[in-house]
């Protein structure tokens, strides 16, 4: 975004800063804030042609996953989750789940959000024993009130989503999705509660 001709906070050191400096960095930050959902959707298509040895490619995975969930009837916000479960495999290879979920964080429901960030570990159940890790590793949440729903997202989704046979809705179905739940904060230390967004 260039945002060059906007005018500037004068601070060279946060401590310095005045609600005049914090009112121009408001300001700008507001295109850049509704412009995510398309940054997330053109990482998302980062994920198109990297297989990482799987039978399909990673985006199809993920379509494939979020595909699942909406035809099973789940509601917008986990379609949405499925969609961008493995988003951070680029930037995450060895913590994919946390990087999905810190993007997730402001936007989701606490269950969802604990959803896809602990999924690796509940999907590691199908496959960690052929590693020479413990598959059940997942067993330390046993009596968290969202083991139940985290593991049928790997079940019935997550798990079953490699399969180059099945045809998934198009990435541009899930558009308007991911904007609708990236269009309302509901969980963020620069948002008040119960108050709009400043940014």
């Amino acid at each position: 975004m260039a945002d060059g001709d906007m005018p500037r906070a004068r601070f060279h050191s946060m401590c310095d800063g005045t609600k005049e400096d914090w009112t121009c960095i408001s300001n700008a930050m507001k295109p850049f804030v509704l412009e995510l959902p398309d940054r997330v959707l053109a990482h998302l298509q980062m994920l198109k042609g990297d297989c990482g040895g799987f039978a399909i490619d990673r985006l199809d995975h993920c379509l494939q996953t979020a595909t699942r969930a909406h035809r099973d009837g789940r509601d917008e916000e986990y379609v949405v989750c499925a969609l961008l479960h493995d988003m951070g495999d680029i930037l995450g290879p060895r913590n994919h789940a946390d990087v999905a979920a810190a993007i997730l964080k402001p936007f989701v429901s606490e269950q969802n959000h604990w959803m896809v960030e602990k999924h690796a570990i509940f999907q590691g159940y199908y496959f960690f024993h052929h590693l020479g890790l413990d598959r059940d590793m997942r067993d330390q949440f046993r009596d968290h009130p969202w083991y139940a729903s985290t593991e049928e997202f790997c079940r019935l989704y997550d798990g079953p989503a490699f399969d180059p046979r099945f045809v998934s809705m198009p990435l541009e179905e899930f558009a308007p999705m991911v904007r609708r739940v990236f269009a309302t904060v509901k969980n963020s230390i620069y948002v008040p509660k119960a108050a709009p967004a400043p940014f």
